[in-house]
């Protein structure tokens, strides 16, 4: 089944994924073990690789992924070059809460060929920015302004123009990193105007409580990263959160 296929069949069921975010930088062997380790117990429903800044290797690490966890591996590409086609699938990325023209089409434009000549499969996402906090990454890289923490109007508004133009999902981001997540409020207000559309929640998920609190909102997909880098023995705690919304 195709990974965007999967995701509305998911959302449509009501029931709940869990997507680990793996940065190349940061990745190691010391690190698959860990997450071997960890998903001995229960497999998230897929991995993202990528990050605002990515130096290494990525068509090796979706490799060693792919063959090491049979889940579907899927890009979350901070650039153009952030591209490999042996992954599963490609979220395309368009930062439509920024007005920075380069993450809105310029990238898009500059890997549209290859992208094209390739069998992954492209989920056109609409990636929205949210205050978590702090300056984070990708507020810095792309060099634009998120959405205040208190204003769900703004981010309804746009998540509904991203639906609009055809965008298959959308991605509400505190920002890898941030001091706090998408308040609940947010993520409640653009799952009740957008649909079936499906959600997905990052950045600031510390917590198991906090998965919880993003799923309960409207979150789809909730996506962890840092809180695993910072201790792996939390994922344990999240998957049963994610499972305990299975009917």
């Amino acid at each position: 089944m195709k990974v965007l296929s999967y995701i509305e069949q998911v959302t449509s069921e009501k029931r709940k994924a869990l997507a680990v975010l793996v940065d190349p930088d940061k990745f190691s062997d010391s690190q698959l073990d860990s997450l071997q380790q960890a998903f001995s117990v229960s497999k998230p429903d897929m991995i993202l690789v990528g990050g605002s800044l990515v130096f290494s290797n990525i068509r090796a690490v979706v490799s060693i992924l792919k063959e090491a966890f049979g889940v579907p591996v899927v890009l979350f590409p901070g650039s153009a070059t952030q591209f490999t086609d042996n992954a599963d699938a490609l979220l395309y990325l368009s930062l439509i809460s920024g007005r920075n023209p380069d993450y809105l089409i310029g990238q898009h434009v500059a890997s549209a060929v290859n992208i094209a000549r390739s069998d992954v499969e492209v989920i056109p996402t609409g990636y929205i920015l949210i205050d978590g906090g702090s300056v984070t990454s990708v507020q810095y890289i792309s060099n634009t302004l998120p959405i205040p923490s208190d204003k769900a109007d703004i981010a309804v508004a746009t998540a509904l123009a991203g639906k609009m133009l055809g965008l298959r999902m959308l991605y509400l981001e505190a920002g890898s990193g941030a001091k706090r997540p998408v308040p609940a409020a947010v993520v409640s207000a653009v799952k009740k105007a957008c649909g079936a559309t499906p959600i997905i929640v990052g950045g600031g998920l510390r917590t198991a409580e906090m998965v919880r609190e993003a799923y309960t909102a409207g979150a789809d997909i909730v996506v962890v990263g840092t809180a695993l880098e910072e201790n792996i023995s939390i994922y344990k705690e999240i998957v049963t959160v994610r499972d305990s919304f299975e009917k």
